[in-house]
């Protein structure tokens, strides 16, 4: 979503689902594995008779509710919303105010794009990767884009999206998603009519839609669908990830992924654009590169007087700079380039991702490991190579509430398999050397502190119970590890030991007390001024500055926290206000939603660019633009901005104060939502394009590309043939058990209500391979071989595949061998391979065969 809309998170939050007339449910199966989003979409069905939509190769519990089910076959996601951008074109459904004014619908491209025979225009294929350089705007003599408001110039975004698309009639999507064609149509027409100024609908996903080697451009053809429709900064409307567990949020926003730091900042690399500060924060900001300017003295003044194409993010040097005082303290001065030199530099030409360092730990090239609230035994992709990988560890440090599977990877039991073949070697515990520590942890009721939930909302959380034994919380661990490692370094003279003898740590202790709090965490995280321990929080992020006075750990969240009139931190995480006055799920002053407290992100667009509401849709506006206002007019303004939620735009628009002039989407260089991303700012293309997945049981039939052409292959003779491993195959959860299953398998009473792993199949492939309910199967590939009870059931149907019947199964990946309800990870057999941006693993669409056992 980022290259579209500037930011990548959920847009809306879940509140906000009672607002909607339509909800297009993909890649999720909301009401088993979300069940609270379920209560706001019924809540909109009886105020506002909303339409559910649910579209899964299986029929779930969420189709079992919803007004509409389609399937789909896993991995088709963008013909499905291919066609759908194609229909809503064609039938002129799309809304036109909203798409000329919001969007880069109108700006013209460069005549070095192009597309042919699924390539865009700049492919390597020998390094296996386009360069993005043609794909960008034809430019004025003002620096700016040149635009054609009417969206007729054939080089205008909206003419190449539509040329892009014609090719996805719903006969050739049908016949590449397998989705009959009346109920395609029917989800066409449910969800376009939503593109009425009265009407909004929301799009609701997890891991079906990201799990792909496509999905990255999944999500971006998400972006096209609401974009055209005007779906987007709307209540009720938005694009809305459901994340996998309640602080997954938080975990991505304190930079959990390689390649960034706190902040979503992209992470400083050792090439020559991120050589010292000034290089990096030039290269990071948009529009920046070029200035020409040689200190950060004079990029400071640049930035006070502004540059085009920047955004928002033309304060990038401000939250790095913060970001290292926090860190670094008295010695990130600027004549010590604040400290940057101490920040840890990736290769860039290194690939640093899940499955990259697996297959580094298999290549021997890691000695140690530490493991918080993980479990790659079941849940990594390719699960017997990672296993084997932990193999070549010296030391594994695992840190959780039972020792599960990769904790205990070393065991006998560790290395049963259903079938004695050669596809994963033999292992006994006499044969594995790595040194393996455990250090419990407490449990989520154990331990206060916050978690940011899926909508962005952080919520303090206190503790119910007493930790057992010897477990202790996290941040205890942490903080205890960070304290002795420094003390170890104390009086070294080595430059090489600075950024551990010169970090600033705290202290998150209040006097007398050793165990550290979590909302002192939270003080380094708002941002303050001075010392740390004066306790003087900054306002917010329009505080933060580049020239040192001011330190902030993250500045996403920086107006969680202020000061009550007694000098006592207000923690707004602890915030528990559940009123509500605009009478649309915003709760202001319940938790604190990042940024600034903004309960839906890019809301000018709730509102027509003159400020008044979308005809008909009153009481959905977030805003209103009132130019009678006594305020603004005793101020010497033509109007003010009113409204129920925390603009995210500059409302204070000197010198005029024009509502027209409010930038709708401030976070992308453009200051609007783009169809068309540019610069390569995602790797396969500035349109999503269908791709099969890396392993599928049909040819493509758009192009003779066949998969995504920038894809990291690691291991290309482990591809499943389509000839001798038929069956499409992917994973999924069910209500009683939790990810890897660590928790809830050693929990006896889920386990007697979900005691075994089993393997879904339909009525058709199981009277093709002779299996029956209940009997003992074995599913199979290039990379494994897994046992488990079959279950034969009318969730799943054959889909007709361009006249070929393709059968596709499913089974959950919460099983392994520990605990009370045990059996083998389905991890076991998915690949290393991933998402061509992100290189998140094709969990959801792979190839086997299976037989009974």
């Amino acid at each position: 979503m980022s290259p579209a809309f500037g930011r990548g998170a959920m847009t809306n939050g879940v509140p906000d689902l009672r607002n909607t007339d339509c909800a297009l449910i993909m890649g999720s199966n909301a009401a088993e594995n979300h069940p609270v989003t379920m209560r706001g979409l019924n809540m909109a069905r009886d105020k506002r008779g909303a339409k559910i939509i649910s579209v899964d190769p299986r029929f779930t519990r969420t189709s079992a509710v919803a007004d509409i089910y389609c399937p789909m076959r896993s991995g088709t996601d963008i013909a499905f919303l291919g066609g759908m951008v194609k229909y809503i074109i064609d039938n002129e459904l799309y809304h036109k105010d909203y798409v000329v004014h919001y969007t880069n619908a109108s700006f013209l491209i460069a005549d070095g794009y192009d597309f042919k025979d699924g390539l865009f225009s700049g492919y390597d294929a020998a390094n296996r990767k386009y360069d993005g350089g043609q794909w960008d705007y034809q430019y004025g003599e003002d620096g700016l884009p040149l635009k054609d408001p009417t969206l007729t110039h054939p080089r205008c975004v909206f003419q190449l999206m539509k040329k892009h698309y014609e090719r996805y009639d719903i006969d050739t999507v049908s016949a590449i998603t397998g989705s009959p064609k009346d109920k395609y149509l029917e989800v066409l027409k449910t969800f376009s009519a939503t593109g009425a100024p009265n009407k909004t609908g929301t799009i609701m996903y997890a891991m079906g839609i990201t799990q792909h080697t496509v999905g990255s451009q999944n999500v971006k053809a998400f972006t096209l669908v609401q974009l055209l429709l005007g779906n987007m900064g709307r209540p009720g409307g938005g694009i809305n990830a459901l994340r996998g567990e309640n602080n997954v949020q938080g975990s991505t926003d304190m930079a959990l992924l390689f390649h960034i730091i706190p902040g979503y900042i992209t992470s400083p690399t050792n090439a020559p654009n991120h050589k010292d500060l000034l290089a990096y924060v030039k290269k990071e900001t948009p529009g920046a590169a070029k200035l020409p300017v040689n200190s950060l003295a004079e990029f400071r003044q640049a930035v006070k007087a502004g540059f085009p194409n920047s955004g928002f993010k033309i304060n990038t040097s401000k939250w790095v700079v913060s970001m290292l005082k926090a860190w670094w303290g008295d010695a990130a001065t600027e004549e010590n380039d604040f400290a940057y030199h101490y920040l840890p530099k990736r290769d860039a030409k290194k690939n640093y991702s899940h499955i990259a360092m697996f297959e580094a730990m298999h290549r021997g090239e890691i000695e140690g490991m530490f493991i918080f609230g993980g479990n790659p035994v079941v849940g990594g992709p390719n699960a017997n190579k990672e296993q084997e990988a932990m193999c070549n560890l010296k030391w594994l440090v695992v840190v959780d509430l039972w020792l599960h599977e990769s904790a205990e990877f070393w065991s006998y039991e560790a290395w049963h398999r259903p079938v004695d073949n050669d596809k994963v070697p033999k292992r006994t515990p006499k044969d594995i050397e790595t040194e393996v520590f455990f250090l419990p942890a407490a449990a989520v009721y154990e331990k206060g502190g916050t978690a940011a939930q899926t909508g962005r909302v952080v919520q303090y959380r206190w503790q119910g119970a007493d930790p057992l034994g010897e477990a202790m919380p996290d941040l205890w661990i942490i903080d205890q590890m960070a304290q002795r490692i420094k003390k170890l370094y104390e009086g070294s003279t080595k430059p090489q030991d600075e950024p551990i003898l010169n970090l600033t740590w705290g202290p998150y202790t209040y006097e007398g007390e050793e165990e550290p709090h979590p909302e002192l965490v939270g003080l380094e995280l708002n941002g303050y001024t001075g010392k740390f321990e004066d306790w003087n929080p900054v306002l917010n992020f329009t505080k933060l500055a580049d020239d040192g006075s001011t330190a902030c750990g993250n500045w996403i969240y920086s107006g969680i926290m202020t000061t009550k009139s007694d000098g006592s931190l207000d923690y707004k995480a602890m915030w528990r206000d559940n009123s509500d006055p605009s009478e649309l799920g915003i709760y202001p002053q319940w938790g604190w939603c990042w940024p600034l407290n903004r309960r839906i992100i890019y809301n000018r667009c709730s509102v027509q660019p003159d400020g008044t509401p979308w005809p008909g849709d009153e009481k959905r506006a977030l805003f209103k633009w009132d130019p009678n206002n006594a305020e603004a007019l005793a101020a010497g303004k033509p109007g003010l901005w009113v409204g129920y939620d925390v603009p995210d735009f500059n409302k204070n628009l000197a010198p005029t104060n024009e509502p027209t002039k409010a930038i709708p989407f401030l976070m992308r260089p453009e200051g609007v939502g783009c169809f068309f991303a540019a610069k390569a700012s995602l790797g396969e293309g500035p349109f999503p394009e269908h791709y099969e997945p890396w392993e599928s049981p049909v040819k493509n039939l758009l192009t003779p590309q066949q998969n995504n052409p920038i894809i990291k292959v690691w291991e290309p003779d482990k591809q499943s043939d389509m000839d001798k491993y038929p069956v499409a195959a992917t994973t999924y959860r069910v209500v009683e058990h939790w990810q890897t299953g660590a928790l809830t398998r050693n929990l006896p009473w889920l386990a007697e209500l979900m005691p075994n792993m089993f393997i879904e199949l339909s009525e058709e492939l199981a009277k093709e391979k002779g299996i029956r309910n209940g009997d003992r199967v074995i599913v199979s590939n290039t990379r494994g071989d897994i046992e488990g009870i079959a279950c034969v059931t009318k969730r799943f149907k054959p889909f007709n595949i361009g006249g070929k019947y393709v059968h596709q199964i499913g089974m959950t990946w919460h099983y392994g061998f520990k605990g009370y309800a045990t059996g083998d990870p389905a991890n076991r057999l998915t690949p290393h391979v991933g998402d061509g941006n992100t290189m998140i693993p094709e969990y959801k669409a792979w190839l086997c065969d299976i037989r009974r056992a």
